[in-house]
Order: C-alpha cells, then structure tokens, then sequence
C-alpha cells in the first residue's frame, strides 16, 4: 500500500465529521474569481458559476472552504466524493471543481 494513502480517508471523515453545522465563516470572504483567474481551463464565467453553486450547494449542510484549504488534487478527491450528497449535474460538479481549484 502506498505512504499517504490512508490521508484521503481521513480527510473524507473529516468532511463528514463536520458536516451539517452551520457556516460561520462570511461569504464575503470566500475567492471571488477574477479575469485574472482565468486559466486554460478555466473562463471567468466558468469560474463565477463555479462559486455560486459551491455557496448554494456545498454550504447547505457544512461550513465552506476556502480553496486555498487544500491543494488542487486534495480538492479533485473531495469534490467528487461529496457531489453525492447534492442534486448537482456531473457539469455542475466539474464547475465547482474549477472553482475551488481555481482552474487548475
């Protein structure tokens, strides 16, 4: 088994552990992305619409995340295993995964 691999688990029952408490953290201070964000993949509007369904759906149940709260592969392992829980599309998800990534 490789070194590290038991950390997503971990991570995933972090995730849940705190799950369903309310945001105390302000919006406001949350990535607002920029046209200085925009990436190869990602645009602007791709990124603006990433954020707006990340604070609709992912702030539902628990408190939100900067994406500066992880790296952009720990996001890439957290954003899938927790669209379940919502009634987002598989392209809604792929935005929010550009959004906390910041299109990477």
């Amino acid at each position: 088994m490789k070194r590290g691999f038991w950390k997503l688990p971990v991570l995933g029952i972090i995730l849940l552990v705190s799950s369903c408490s309310k945001n105390d953290q302000s919006l406001s201070d949350l990535y607002t992305p920029t046209s200085a964000d925009v990436t190869a993949n990602a645009t602007l509007e791709e990124l603006q619409k990433g954020r707006d369904l990340y604070l609709k759906n992912c702030g539902n149940c628990h408190s939100l995340y900067s994406p500066d709260d992880f790296s952009s592969s720990q996001w890439h392992s957290i954003i899938p295993n927790m669209a379940p829980y919502t009634s987002m599309t598989s392209s809604e998800v792929s935005l929010v995964t550009k959004y906390v990534t910041r299109g990477q």
